[in-house]
């Protein structure tokens, strides 16, 4: 018999529909996995309330009830997200012990459309870091090479899907903390439009807070561009206790490969790529072309530098909301003792952390105008393909970033990902190929605001064009 914990979360609902399984025997066949697993990237189970929640789900199919979108399929949630009953700690010390009474929105949604809820994922305390790593629970080893890393802060998830530990996660994407990882682990990875799915309950910001950052984003990781899309739906779908009268209606309908207008941004003297990875977006554009897309290369719809300038303005900004009363009054001090010359990211960071209200307003409104740019810039192009990050997976635990011997800023690894980080434009990660050594490359794929769907069938289309999937 097939082991359906390798096959894609699509398949495996599919298994359950067709009562091949019940959704407790394929519970108990992933908590296996996790038992035997070595990576640390599941890192908090409740066996007991997860093979509930699965008998559950195979009471509601037995009684032919309506089930929810994912009813029965056993997935696992990053530790940033506030889960009932199970402890949340983000990886920090301080959450030790911290066990919600309430689910934060996303995970809410989840649970409401069927999901068997079996464990939590990695992280590094607090999001903050490109590594997963943290003084509770230690790194999570990268499934394709334990010596590389697994990219942060989504790592746990990353390496959890990659290794068939489950079908799917729900990680977080401020910084590239989702869109990394899935590259760094050869799965997909969906940053999907700003706003669609609620944030609330994500840690950081502190347990009970009801807002959170304006540029945090909850999104799916998975194998399969299809399972992504029923991720999405469940994702997008408010459960009761929100009492929202809208729905969302994202449009599905795309082109063929040969009518798809593809721009490609390959390259920037800001963020070089190293050669496999130059090559892979080559390789990719050629593939395109002889399928009959309309593929022209692009320097981009905005600059680069000024792109990046912005972002780390509104990340350090946003970053400062939980700040103590005495760390905030000790960086005021800091930034006035500043010189005017001194442009030391030390200082450039103050700066930014200490700016005034009518500073991040004028910040605010140049996001507009490159929001503008981005939308301009897709009436022309269907989608825009970038890299996913300069390199494959860097060496565990290394602070540098090294791309054909040259050294670069170790923050580089999330550069091209940070293009649509402040924009809140939909932001996909597929992997297309590996280098010789086994490790994992993808691309990028940007689209319009709530062209999520689309982003998606494009994905399935490429994995069926490269051959990187199998049609199942």
């Amino acid at each position: 018999m097939t082991d359906l914990t390798r096959l894609p979360a699509h398949v495996q609902l599919r298994a359950l529909d067709r009562r091949e399984i019940s959704s407790r025997e394929l519970l108990d066949l992933h908590l296996d996995r996790i038992d035997a697993s070595t990576l640390n990237a599941v890192i908090a189970c409740d066996d007991d309330a997860a093979r509930q929640a699965a008998h559950a789900a195979d009471e509601r199919r037995a009684r032919g009830g309506a089930v929810g979108i994912l009813d029965g399929l056993p997935i696992t949630i990053k530790d940033s997200f506030e889960t009932a009953g199970l402890r949340t700690t983000s990886g920090a010390e301080e959450l030790t012990d911290h066990i919600p009474g309430q689910d934060a929105d996303a995970v809410a949604r989840l649970r409401h459309q069927g999901a068997v809820i079996m464990g939590k994922t990695n992280t590094p305390a607090y999001c903050q870091d490109l590594h997963t790593d943290n003084a509770l629970f230690g790194p999570t080893l990268n499934p394709h090479d334990p010596t590389r890393t697994v990219g942060g802060s989504s790592g746990g998830p990353a390496a959890a899907v990659a290794a068939h530990l489950t079908p799917a996660d729900l990680g977080s994407d401020l910084a590239g903390s989702l869109r990394l990882p899935a590259h760094y682990c050869g799965v997909y990875g969906l940053r999907p439009t700003h706003g669609l799915v609620p944030a609330r309950g994500h840690i950081p910001r502190p347990p009970g807070w009801l807002t959170s950052s304006d540029m945090v984003t909850p999104g799916p990781l998975a194998r399969h561009p299809r399972d992504l899309d029923l991720l999405l739906a469940a994702l997008t779908t408010p459960a009761p206790a929100e009492s929202t009268p809208w729905r969302v209606d994202l449009p599905t309908a795309g082109p063929g490969v040969p009518h798809l207008r593809i721009a490609i941004w390959p390259e920037d003297p800001h963020c070089p790529v190293d050669q496999e990875t130059a090559q892979a977006l080559g390789s990719l554009a050629e593939a395109l072309t002889a399928a009959g897309a309309q593929v022209r290369h692009t320097p981009g719809p905005v600059r680069f530098a000024d792109s990046t300038r912005l972002f780390e303005q509104l990340l350090h900004a946003t970053a400062t909301a939980t700040a103590d009363d005495e760390a905030a009054t000790a960086e005021l001090g800091a930034v006035r003792q500043l010189h005017d010359d001194d442009s030391s990211p030390r200082a450039t960071i103050l700066r930014h952390r200490t700016q005034t209200h009518r500073s991040w307003l004028r910040a605010n409104e140049e996001r507009a105008r490159l929001r503008s740019d981005w939308q301009q810039f897709f009436t022309e192009r269907d989608v825009l393909v970038t890299p996913a990050a300069p390199t494959p997976a860097i060496p565990a635990g290394s602070r540098t970033l090294t791309v054909d011997g040259q050294e670069r800023s170790f923050f580089d690894q999330t550069g091209w990902a940070n293009l649509t980080s402040h924009i809140g434009l939909p932001s996909l990660v597929v992997p297309v190929t590996t280098t010789a050594q086994g490790l994992p490359i993808g691309v990028q794929i940007i689209g319009r605001p709530y062209a999520d769907r689309v982003l998606l069938a494009v994905a399935e289309r490429l994995a069926t064009l490269l051959r990187a999937d199998q049609e199942l």
